[in-house]
């Protein structure tokens, strides 16, 4: 009952949290409708799937907390870039909570469901690379996936990593701690996440993504835990753009009626934004596919 009640009051800092936020914030959901023709996306085993006509691999999908919940709209952009290029899509939605292991044991355990319902339907090869791609608090989720469960990956890639405690990570939490006379605290902790890591994390080969202008990443500290473990297996970059980068949307770029100088401001910072998006989606393609880089490349 009490963990009940602080997972309630968690959702609503969050909740805050995500309206404070930066300005940008605001705009995402703007950009759903005014982008392409939305892909096929399908409710497989409560994961949202997106399935290319001759997959050439698979894709686990986890996002961030603030919106965890809608990932096929949230990050729409990014994925049906990989499934125009091959990729079979599956994106698991997440609840926010506290029990950080309970979550990637869920979301697991759909994707797992979802996988079987896709291989008894002949939609996608059992003998495809399977890869996880997360961001935010999905790096988390798949990290911890990785230590505590046996799973099949080729790769993990983890976009913008963050391992901060819930008093940094989420307005409120302090004053929510006061008021339930206990510390209020993500499990496992941050310093115990990355104690897991070093001693069990099990996938090899990964990818780890970091922005220019991003307060809240963790990457360097993660990307040395899993390179004492793995040496040259797993690769550091540093890309143009914040920790939103990757829930940029393609928008629509004509204005209406007259052209004046805040258009041309909007337009450059729209073009800005989306050509960060696209950097991270050749990033994210080169390591998946090194060899077929230069064969079916387009903005998308």
């Amino acid at each position: 009952m009490v963990q009940g009640a602080i997972n309630r009051h968690l959702l609503v800092a969050i909740a805050l949290s995500f309206f404070r936020g930066e300005a940008a914030r605001s705009n995402y959901m703007h950009g759903f409708l005014r982008d392409r023709t939305m892909a096929d996306w399908k409710e497989i085993a409560g994961n949202w799937v997106a399935i290319p006509p001759r997959p050439v691999g698979a894709i686990h999908f986890l996002g961030g907390a603030f919106i965890a919940a809608a990932p096929n709209l949230a990050y729409r952009s990014l994925l049906e870039f990989f499934c125009d290029r091959g990729y079979l899509v599956v994106a698991t939605p997440f609840n926010i909570a506290l029990d950080h292991i309970a979550i990637a044991e869920e979301v697991l355990l759909r994707f797992d469901r979802g996988l079987r319902t896709l291989y008894r339907h002949n939609l996608l090869e059992q003998s495809l690379p399977i890869y996880g791609l997360g961001h935010s608090m999905g790096c988390k989720l798949h990290l911890l996936i990785g230590n505590l469960f046996e799973v099949q990956r080729a790769g993990n890639a983890l976009i913008a990593f963050n391992n901060f405690p819930a008093q940094r990570s989420i307005p409120l939490v302090k004053e929510l701690s006061a008021l339930m006379a206990m510390e209020v605290e993500f499990s496992p902790s941050p310093k115990a996440t990355n104690e897991m890591i070093s001693e069990r994390y099990k996938i090899r080969r990964n990818l780890l993504i970091q922005f220019t202008r991003d307060d809240i990443d963790q990457t360097q500290l993660m990307g040395q835990i899993l390179q004492q473990r793995f040496g040259e297996m797993v690769s550091m970059q540093t890309l143009n753009g914040n920790h939103l980068t990757p829930l940029g949307q393609r928008l629509s770029l004509q204005p209406k009626g007259g052209f004046s100088a805040l258009d041309a401001v909007s337009q450059w910072v729209e073009q800005s934004v989306y050509q960060d998006l696209t950097h991270l989606k050749r990033m994210l393609l080169l390591w998946l596919d090194p060899f077929s880089f230069g064969h079916h490349w387009d903005d998308g």
